[in-house]
This record gives C-alpha cells, structure tokens and sequence, in this order.
C-alpha cells in the first residue's frame, strides 16, 4: 500500500539506467538548439523581407514564433533534467514548463487549422476570398487561435486535469495518468477539440482544395484560345496559392506524425490500460512530440528554393505574352 502513496503524489522516482537520461538529454539538447535557431532564423527573414509580409504569410510567421517559444521554453528545463535524473524545478515549475508546452503546443496544431481554413477559402472560393485576405482580418484570426490555445492551456491550472511530470520524471504534462472523471474529461475533450477534429476539418478542407484544382486544370483545356488567357492568369494565381498549400500540407503531415505516438499513448491511458505503459513509452513520445518544433525551417527551405524557380518561370512566360 505504501507504494501506492507515493505513486498517488506529485512526484515519483523511475528507475531507469543513468545513460537512458543522458542519451534523452542528447536528443533534447539538438531538438532545443535547431528549433530555436531554425525558427529565429525564420522570424528574422520575416522581419527584413517585406515581400514575405502578405497575410497568408503571416500564419507561417506566427508558426514559428510558436515553435520558436515551444522550443525555448521546454528544452533547457527538459534538458537540465535529463542530466540530473528527476525533476528539479518544484511544483510551480512543473506547471509553467508544462502550461508552456501545452500553450505552445496546441497554437501550432489550430495555426495549422487556420492556414488550411485560409488556404480552402482562397482556393475553392476566389471571389469570395478578396475580402477575405485582410492583414486585419489575418491577425483577428491569429488572435483568435492563441485565444483557443490559451484555454486549453489554463484548464489544467484552474483544476480541470493537473499538470504532473511524465515518462522518466524529467518533463511534465497534463495527468492523463490519474484515472479520475476530471482527468478523463479533460484528456477526451483535448484529444478531440485539439488533434482530431481540427485534423479533419484539414482533411476536408484538403479534399476540397484538390477537387477543385482538378476541376479548374480540366476546364482550361476545353476553352477556346481568347477565353482561355483570362482564364490561365486566374489559374496561376489559383497556381500560386495552392503551391502555398501543398507547403503548409507537408507542415500539417510532418506535424500529425510527430504527435501521433503521443496522442496514441494519452488514449491508450484514458482507455485504461495505463498499466501497459512503462516509463520509455511514455518518455519517448514526449520527446518526439517536442521535436514538432524543428521541421518547419527545413520544409520551408527545400520548398523554397523550388518556389522561388517555379514564381520566376511564371512571371517570364507572362513577360512573353503567354
């Protein structure tokens, strides 16, 4: 029974090999140094490059301020507490770091939810989206995700679910552990509202989006030569656009994979078979799940170099007259 106390409390010791910390730390250490570097690096061609500021963009810009403060936040501490084996930072620490990455966590996934949503409008309804693609209307709808983020973040600090620490006791997460109805809830709603409806509402925005791409290169094909310049500029702004989201559809794939094992492992717990799970299977989601934070720059910088040869290809057969 003396057992079950302590496994009941704040904290509990695993005992794991003193290299499995330190190969953890390892990892942890890169993840922290490339999404710091990788995202600033993006803010900072943001910052200098006015042709980078359009409102489409600036979702990709709020991505990687989320990344880059995800990363910041949470991989020092984690790290710190690789090296000394447990978690050091108290109890209020524990829910900082973890209110951080769960505050920085779910922006990333709704962000997403928001460029699809974006990306859906201006594709599938080009009249419509003219009004649509505001830099005001843009930052309300930023607003508005860090808003839902926030909310989410906050409930386990005013006593819906709890922040403890997880895996190998060197990070923390909300209690998905802990089999009470406010734990349960919470872990269920979170899972829904969070990953799984947001991720097929992008999947049906996605659906759409090629449909109707399909569609209008189809159309081209059977108009007369007068009707179809009209048509083909209109198509390569169409073009244009959905370049931007098949990017943000690698960003959104990469995503979804790197927080799949943990999702899988949060349902796995809440279904009741938390038993199943020793320490490494829960340690090392956690650690993929942080790395979310790093891909993004990369994406960016091999998707780049292959847009900015398509944009330039483009805008000399315009100078040609088509």
């Amino acid at each position: 029974a003396h057992d079950m106390d302590v496994d009941q409390g704040f904290y509990r010791h695993v005992d794991v090999p003193d290299h499995v910390h330190y190969i953890i730390a390892f990892f942890v250490l890169v993840i922290g140094t490339v999404g710091v570097t990788g995202n600033a690096l993006v803010m900072y061609a943001f910052s200098c490059n006015k042709k980078l500021r359009t409102p489409p963009n600036f979702f990709i810009m709020n991505l990687a301020v989320s990344d880059f403060l995800m990363a910041i936040t949470q991989s020092p501490i984690f790290f710190i507490n690789c090296l000394y084996k447990g978690w050091i930072f108290g109890e209020t620490g524990c829910k900082m770091y973890a209110f951080c990455g769960a505050l920085f966590g779910i922006s990333s996934m709704i962000n997403l939810l928001a460029i699809s949503i974006d990306r859906y409008i201006v594709i599938t309804k080009p009249l419509q989206s003219i009004a649509w693609t505001s830099a005001r209307r843009t930052c309300f709808i930023i607003a508005l995700v860090w808003l839902y983020s926030l909310f989410w973040s906050l409930a386990p600090l005013l006593g819906w679910s709890s922040y403890i620490p997880e895996g190998l006791m060197t990070s923390c997460t909300w209690d998905y552990v802990t089999a009470t109805p406010s734990n349960k809830s919470y872990t269920l709603m979170l899972c829904c509202f969070v990953f799984f409806i947001p991720l097929g509402i992008i999947s049906y925005c996605y659906l759409c989006m090629f449909l109707a791409i399909r569609h209008t290169s189809r159309d081209v094909t059977q108009l007369g030569s007068q009707v179809r310049k009209s048509t083909l500029i209109q198509q390569q702004s169409i073009r244009t656009e959905w370049k931007l989201a098949k990017i943000a559809f690698v960003v959104i794939i990469v995503f979804v994979l790197s927080w799949s094992p943990y999702a899988c492992v949060t349902l796995i717990a809440w279904a009741g078979y938390a038993s199943v799970l020793n320490p490494y299977s829960k340690a090392v989601p956690a650690v993929i799940a942080k790395a979310s934070a790093i891909y993004n720059p990369f994406i960016y910088a091999i998707t780049h170099s292959k847009y900015r040869c398509v944009s330039s290809s483009l805008i000399n057969s315009e100078k040609k007259g088509l």
